[in-house]
């Protein structure tokens, strides 16, 4: 079959690798039908040190079951399926707490001898808890905003339900990249009162006016904060929700949250330190966040899109074939795409 590899910094292609089989009775083999890239694939797309060996690329795909190991039930060859961004049992106790993220018998897609998603087919791990059954066919028009529940929708939601947000919470949102933008749409699904979005890319808020924001910041840094805090009569918001992972969005995150207000990072940090000194400590500002759980909320979120009440997928921006993934990566890391969906 073909699927996406990556070599280093830059360097992605697309070649032969071997078919998908069932390894374990826990498996299942999935036909991809949609799949995408992520912003935290740029990451190694932009960084990774180059090798002789590539490795598979890609966590975020719907499929169709074609197989299934002798220990998986619930599932049937036919059953169109969406896949959260990690595999997990969803038995252990991590995954019952709703952290299916440290599930302590999962793991990631495309390391570990795992197929990558960014391909024709998947060998699914613990597929019986990972895979969730999708009531679409698959040419339905609903996809691409339920490929979102893979990942980026999901990711919002964690976003702003750690923060806590809520009717009459107010809210920022640092990042007008795919995550930003659903950030703002889960904010809004929530109740919130005002969200404010910090992004400089017309094309881009404007999708999160559309999601819900109230207010666009384009400024950036010490202006960016002078200007949150002047729509907010100097205070603030009670919630920050960043959704970028470098350093001067979380120390931003810091500037415009509320005394006594929360801030949550979902960002993947670029940096080794939390720039919380004292002034952070004397606010009472509390700092939560993380990877999400995808998994926990993929039934909670998807009635919403079935029913047309919200439409994540709008973040896909351009559509590719499986020949084309390198350029899709090009046209994210340039700007030019904000999220890119792959239909091999």
């Amino acid at each position: 079959m073909r699927a996406t590899m990556i070599y280093g910094a830059g360097d992605v292609r697309v070649e032969t690798v071997p078919d998908p089989v069932l390894r374990e009775p826990t498996d299942a083999l999935v036909r991809v039908v949609r799949s995408c890239i992520c912003g935290s694939d740029l990451w190694p797309y932009g960084s990774m040190p180059a090798g002789e060996q590539g490795r598979r690329i890609g966590h975020e795909f719907i499929g169709v079951v074609e197989d299934t190991g002798a220990e998986v039930s619930g599932l049937s060859r036919g059953d169109l399926v969406v896949a959260p961004f990690v595999w997990a049992d969803n038995t252990c106790d991590f995954c019952r707490e709703g952290l299916h993220t440290s599930c302590r018998h999962g793991g990631g897609w495309g390391s570990n001898g795992v197929d990558g998603g960014q391909g024709e087919a998947v060998r699914v791990p613990q597929a019986q808890g990972t895979l969730v059954k999708l009531p679409v066919a698959e040419d339905s028009a609903l996809l691409p905003s339920l490929l979102s529940l893979s990942d980026v929708f999901p990711t919002g939601h964690h976003c702003a339900v750690t923060a806590g947000v809520g009717p009459r919470t107010t809210v920022t949102v640092i990042g007008d990249g795919a995550v930003g933008l659903s950030a703002v749409l889960a904010a809004k699904r929530l109740g919130a009162e005002r969200i404010i979005l910090m992004g400089r890319h017309k094309d881009r808020t404007d999708l999160g006016r559309e999601f819900g924001a109230t207010d666009v910041v384009a400024e950036r840094g010490a202006e960016g904060v002078e200007r949150v805090r002047e729509l907010t009569g100097g205070d603030g918001t009670h919630t920050v929700l960043e959704c970028v992972g470098l350093k001067p969005a979380i120390e931003t995150a810091f500037g415009v949250v509320r005394a006594g207000g929360t801030v949550s990072r979902v960002g993947a940090p670029q940096y080794p330190d939390v720039p919380a000194d004292f002034g952070v400590f004397f606010r009472n500002i509390t700092l939560t966040g993380g990877v999400a759980p995808a998994r926990a909320y993929i039934e909670e979120l998807m009635p919403d899109i079935l029913e047309g009440r919200v439409q994540p997928g709008k973040v896909f921006d351009r559509t590719v074939n499986l020949d084309q993934v390198p350029d899709g990566y090009r046209a994210m890391a340039d700007r030019t795409a904000l999220k890119v969906l792959i239909q091999p």
